[in-house]
Formats: structure tokens, C-alpha cells, sequence
């Protein structure tokens, strides 16, 4: 279930990310229907791992798909479902987040709560992704079980969802810290209407840290902290719009998405599973945007995946997990005063 957030964001800090406004809350729930539930497993030392599900309220009897598409940044991972919204273009379930040896487990009860919902159906596509949390959490106990998913599934709410450690990101490491998930939102005018997108991030991946083009590395701001190199670093992006947008379009959007991991300080390396879903809530039969008109909502996705990038790490606690490994928080202090040195900060800050 949605936990309070227990530390700053990046505006809170005064790292605003561009220019364009955000949605009401700043968060992927920021778009119409679109809720996220946390089922959080944390046993305060050899466990820190759970459950994030995304969940369109629009799928629904009458309308069992929404337009979808999926970007392949780098294929090291476990994405259960992927080929079949590659081929067809569309999402017919929530999107679930956990850890990698749980995927498995937790496709098969996404399917069960895909099976209640349609008694008659044959041929369900549940859409399960990961990252490795094995830094930080025993992940070959594979703790997570069906009450875990189908809590985050049926909990989902359209509140602001909590972020840092929280859900699938309780375990999860990234440029050097520790991180979890992240959210943000933009809102724009494309094709003479107003358009919301909405970005959700798992962050467990390698690299530099870099807000706003400032390198911010672990071993300059906390040179005391363990620098062993977690394995399986990935990410996972959700990308939820109300833009009357087709699967070909999306997957544009999803391509953006993953673009923007560089803007943090991503590495990319051989290791990262790095993948970006994008689904549009619009009803169907609206025009489509054009091409020609679409480049706002390009830069609505990658402003707001940036900063959801950051919320993940800013929002994150540090963090004792097994065998002794230790993920330290981003030190806000240190942050901000490299960044006002810099320049970089909102004038508000």
C-alpha cells in the first residue's frame, strides 16, 4: 500500500527541471485513471524488496486494452509480456514492478486477478518487469508472494504514491546511492490541447549521478561510503499519457524515455536492463496527434522522467541490508550547496 514520503523531492531542494509546468501533484497519477500501489516487504535486515503496480483504471469491461508500446534500452532483464505488446501494440494489464527472481512469481499472480476479472478468458498477457535489489536484499528467498501482488494491484489509489524506498524500489541502488522509486508529470499543449504525461521509475542502475548537468559522485560527497557495484543494474520506466496517442507513436515516447537516463548520469552498462512502457489513457476515436505536432509531449517525457530519475534517489533513505552492504541517501545539504556553487538552483531555493 501508498506510504507517506519521508524526504525531499528535487523541487523541494530547488532542482527544477525545465520549464514546463507539471500536473497537480507532480506524479504519474497526475494523469486521468492512472493509480499506483506499493506493497512494501522489509524485515529491517536481510530483506528490502517488494511490489509496485501501475494500474490504468481504464482497462475495464467494454475496453480491455489500451494503446501501448515498450523500448528495449539494453535487454539484460526479465520483462514477462514484452514480446506480445511489442507485436500488437497494446497493454491489457497493470503494469507490475518487483525483483528479478520474483518476476516470475509475481506474473503468475497478476494473472490470477487478470483471470477474476474475466471469467470466460482464455489468453491473458500480465506485463511484469524488474531490477536487482540482490545488493541490499536476500533476493534468492524470492519473498515476494501473491497477497504481496494483488495487494498493490487492488490498493492501487490515485493519490501522489509514495517514493524512495518504498514498494520495488525498497532495495533498489543506483549511481552510487540508494535509490527506489521515483514519479513526476508535465503538462503541455500539443495539437491544441492540453496533453498530461506522467513518468514512474524503479532506479537501480549504474553511472554518475548529474542533476541539472552538475556531476554529483558518491565518492566526493560521501567518501566513507561502500562503492561495491550492485549486481544487475537496471531501470524501469513507465510512461502514462492522456494524449490520443497510437502504439507507433508511444513507442517514440518510449524511446525518449530511456534517452533521458543519460541526462542523470547513466552509464548503460552490460548489466543494465534498461526498458521504458508507454500507454495512453485517451478514449478511443479522438484524433491522433500529429507527428508534425508532437514534439511538446517528447519534451514532457523526458523532463518528467528526469526528474521522477531524481525524485527516486532524493526521496530514498540509506539503507543496511545483507551481508553488512550499506546504500547511503543522497546527502541533500551537499547537493545543495554544490549546485547552488554551480549556479543551478531555482531562484525560490
Amino acid at each position: 500500500m501508498n506510504q507517506p514520503v519521508h524526504r525531499a523531492r528535487a523541487r523541494d531542494l530547488g532542482v527544477v527541471v525545465g520549464p514546463l509546468p507539471t500536473g497537480r501533484h507532480n506524479t504519474i497519477t497526475d494523469v486521468p485513471g492512472v493509480l499506483v500501489g506499493h506493497t512494501t516487504v522489509d524485515n529491517g535486515s536481510a530483506l528490502h524488496t517488494g511490489v509496485t503496480a501501475v494500474v490504468p483504471s481504464q482497462l475495464g469491461p467494454g475496453r480491455w486494452t489500451l494503446p501501448a508500446a515498450l523500448y528495449c534500452g539494453n535487454g539484460y532483464g526479465k520483462l514477462v509480456g514484452s514480446t506480445q505488446v511489442d507485436e500488437l501494440g497494446v497493454l491489457e494489464s497493470p503494469i507490475v514492478l518487483t525483483a528479478t527472481l520474483s518476476v516470475f512469481r509475481a506474473a503468475d499472480a497478476l494473472l490470477t486477478w487478470l483471470m477474476d476479472r474475466r471469467p470466460d478468458g482464455l489468453s491473458f498477457n500480465p506485463l511484469v518487469g524488474e531490477t536487482n535489489d540482490g545488493h541490499l536484499s536476500d533476493i534468492r528467498r524470492r519473498p515476494i508472494t501473491e497477497e504481496h501482488v494483488l495487494d498493490a494491484v487492488t490498493r492501487a489509489s490515485g493519490e501522489p504514491p509514495a517514493e524512495g524506498c518504498v514498494g520495488a524500489g525498497t532495495g533498489t541502488t543506483a549511481l552510487g546511492y540508494k535509490a527506489g522509486i521515483g514519479t513526476s508529470s508535465r503538462t503541455v499543449q500539443a495539437a491544441g490541447r492540453a496533453v498530461t504525461v506522467g513518468a514512474l521509475t524503479q532506479s537501480n542502475f549504474g553511472g554518475v549521478l548529474t542533476a541539472l548537468g552538475v556531476p554529483l559522485p558518491v565518492d566526493e560527497l560521501i567518501p566513507e561510503a561502500d562503492r561495491t557495484e550492485p549486481p544487475g543494474n537496471s531501470c524501469m520506466i513507465v510512461v502514462a499519457t492522456d494524449a490520443p496517442l497510437d502504439a507507433r507513436q508511444l513507442g517514440r515516447l518510449a524511446r525518449r524515455a530511456i534517452f533521458a537516463m543519460a541526462r542523470v548520469g547513466a552509464s548503460y552498462s552490460n548489466g543494465s536492463g534498461d526498458y521504458a512502457v508507454a500507454f495512453s489513457t485517451a478514449e478511443p476515436g479522438q484524433p491522433l496527434i500529429p507527428d508534425s505536432q508532437i514534439t511538446p509531449v517528447f519534451a514532457a517525457v523526458l523532463d518528467s522522467v528526469e526528474e521522477a530519475l531524481l525524485n527516486s534517489l532524493f526521496a530514498a533513505t540509506t539503507t543496511s541490508g545483507v551481508d553488512g552492504r550499506i546504500s547511503h541517501a543522497v546527502p541533500h545539504e551537499a547537493v545543495v550547496r554544490r549546485l547552488a556553487a554551480a549556479g543551478r538552483l531555482a531562484p525560490s531555493a
